[in-house]
Formats: structure tokens, C-alpha cells, sequence
């Protein structure tokens, strides 16, 4: 991965952002000319957006797969909160070596968005799913954050796709569910795991938080916006791993990289490319990346729990792939 940029990318929400020094203010975006909301992105933005997007995803795709690792002997609520405070110790880290301000208090809401859905709701309802269902299933059940990305997207931003991009994004979504329904029976002998739904949950709270940041990060800058997050978090974090510590910290190496792997990758990190991307290539389409977590997923799952991979999942990445592309050919 590149350098962390200082650049701070403050522009109007639907206009492409103007670099400014790392050293300038937060400051709220000049009023917008009269300008087409529903101007298409430019190509090379959109190329762009799309590269910065896919390295996000295979960051977090990691994430299932590790949670597993790290709930199998360390506690859930420790598990989902204690990844967070290491990544948000490590966010005050870098923004006092780059001297970064604290933004605006125009946008400390929409921090408080992506805090709720990232910081807190998705790591911890993805931790309590992952003591029911295993990784490869859940993964599956997790591939319906797209379609809530895309839609809280198109609502906070106004940028609305245009059907087609809709039905690809509705097919590829519903491509995923029916194959992991078709499974269910195998996986949680014949019924609907709790933890089927609180990955629905998690994913509901986490598109929204992803579509925040990514409109946000077009103000303060595309890292910015996870490690403010994370630092306006610590007050609730603190008390939250202290309570739920584990009573015990002699446990697996790999229960250790888990957690390590989950406070690095998917909560530190892997947000610098996601909301990169999301502020460069827009919401609705880059989001679509997402669809390719559960297959990317399925190789770490085999690589760190030993699972199988089926042809048919593979033959499912096929679809996903391809609807994909035909959204973002009609967007």
C-alpha cells in the first residue's frame, strides 16, 4: 500500500475534490456552483476509485475468517471492542506525527455515523454471529452489505445509478443469499441461525457507516475519517475491553493473530483504501466490490481454519464478477 497521504480532499459532496495542504483546516466546502448531481464520473476517476476500493476489500474480506480465530478463546465483546481500540491507538498515533486538526464540528455527526456502524456495531455483531455459524457462511450471509451500501450511498448523496446498475446490484446480492440458502441445511442443520441475523444487522449498520465516510471523506480526507472515528470512539472503548477483558490472556497464537490481524487489517488500514475509494470512484459503484469479500473470504478461510472450497462457490465469484460489470457498464 502507498504512503499515507496528508492531503485533505475538501470539496462540495458532488464535485471532485480540490487538494489542499496537510497543514489546512477543515474547513466547510465553498458553496456549489450549479452543478449536475448526476454527472457520471470520469473514467480514470472511476478506474481509480475501483483499485482503491478492490485493496480495501481484500483487507477485510480477512475479517470473518479472523473474527472465527479470535472468539474461538477470546471474549466477544473484547473480540468486537478491543480491535477497535487498537486501531484507535494507533489513529492517535498518526495524526499527531502528521499533524493533523481535528475537523469541524460540522461533521463531527457524520463521525458519529461511521463510528456507530464501524467502530461498534459491526465488529461487534459480526463477533456474536461468528459463535453460531462459520466463516464460509457467514461470509455469504455478510455479501448483502452491497445493496445497503449502495442504497445509503445514493440517499445521502443524491447520486442516483440508473436502473440497470440497480437490478445488477439486486442480482448479485440475490445470487449470494439463494446459494446460501440452498446450503442452510447443511451449515445450521436445517434452520436459521441467530447469527444469520445479526451479520444482517451488522451489515445494515456498517453500509450506512460506509456510505457516510465515503461522502465524508471528500471533506476531510479518505483516512482521515476512520482514525477520527476511532479517536472520538476511545471514551467508550476504554471502558468497554476493560470490563470484558478476558480472565485469563494465555491463549493461542492464533486466536492472538486473529485479534491482531482484525485490529491491523480490517479496522485500521483496510479503511485507508476502502473510503479512499468510495470518495474517488462514488459510492454506488465501488461499493459493488464488496460482492467479491465472500470468495475472497473462502481462500483465507481455507488458508487459516482449514475449510473447503466448492466449485460451486467458485462458479458463484463467476456471477458475482459479472454482474459487476455489467453494473458499472449501465451506472
Amino acid at each position: 500500500m502507498q504512503s499515507v497521504s496528508t492531503q485533505r480532499e475538501s470539496a462540495p459532496i458532488l464535485i471532485s475534490a480540490t487538494v489542499m495542504t496537510p497543514q489546512s483546516s477543515a474547513a466547510p466546502a465553498a458553496p456549489a456552483a450549479a452543478t449536475n448531481s448526476a454527472a457520471p464520473i470520469p473514467a480514470k476517476q472511476l478506474a481509480q476509485g475501483m483499485f482503491w476500493g478492490a485493496l480495501g476489500v481484500l483487507m477485510f474480506s480477512g475479517g470473518i475468517p479472523a473474527t472465527r480465530l479470535a472468539v474461538a478463546e477470546l471474549p466477544v465483546m473484547f473480540v468486537g471492542a478491543g480491535r477497535a481500540l487498537a486501531a484507535a491507538l494507533l489513529s492517535v498515533l498518526l495524526l499527531l506525527a502528521l499533524r493533523q486538526k481535528v475537523p469541524a464540528r460540522q461533521h463531527w455527526p457524520a463521525l458519529a455515523v461511521v463510528a456507530f456502524g464501524a467502530v461498534f456495531a459491526y465488529p461487534i455483531f459480526s463477533a456474536i454471529a461468528m459463535q453460531t455459524v462459520d466463516a464460509s457462511h457467514g461470509t455469504l450471509v455478510s455479501s448483502i452489505m452491497p445493496l445497503f451500501t449502495a442504497i445509503f450511498g445514493a440517499w445521502l448523496s443524491k447520486q442516483w445509478p440508473r436502473i440497470g446498475f440497480w437490478l445488477c446490484a439486486l442480482v448479485g446480492a440475490a445470487a449470494v443469499m439463494l446459494y446460501a440458502a440452498s446450503t442452510a441445511s447443511d451449515a445450521l442443520a436445517g434452520g436459521i441461525a441467530s447469527g444469520d441475523w445479526w451479520l444482517v444487522l451488522a451489515c445494515f449498520c456498517c453500509g450506512l457507516s460506509y456510505a457516510q465516510g465515503g461522502i465524508l471523506a471528500r471533506h476531510i480526507g479518505s483516512w482521515q475519517v476512520i482514525c477520527w472515528a476511532l479517536v472520538f470512539s476511545l471514551p467508550l472503548l476504554l471502558p468497554l475491553c476493560w470490563y470484558f477483558q478476558p480472565s485469563n490472556y494465555d491463549v493461542s497464537l492464533n486466536s492472538w493473530l486473529g485479534f491482531g490481524y482484525l485490529a491491523v487489517f480490517s479496522m485500521f488500514l483496510g479503511f485507508f483504501a476502502w473510503y479512499k475509494g468510495l470518495s474517488t470512484g462514488g459510492v454506488a459503484q465501488v461499493s459493488q466490490l464488496q460482492l467479491l469479500t465472500p470468495f475472497l473470504a473462502f481462500c483465507w478461510a481455507a488458508l487459516w481454519l482449514g475449510e473447503s472450497i466448492s466449485l460451486a462457490q467458485w462458479l458463484m465469484a463467476s456471477v458475482v464478477v459479472l454482474t459487476i460489470a455489467i453494473g458499472r457498464k449501465l451506472a
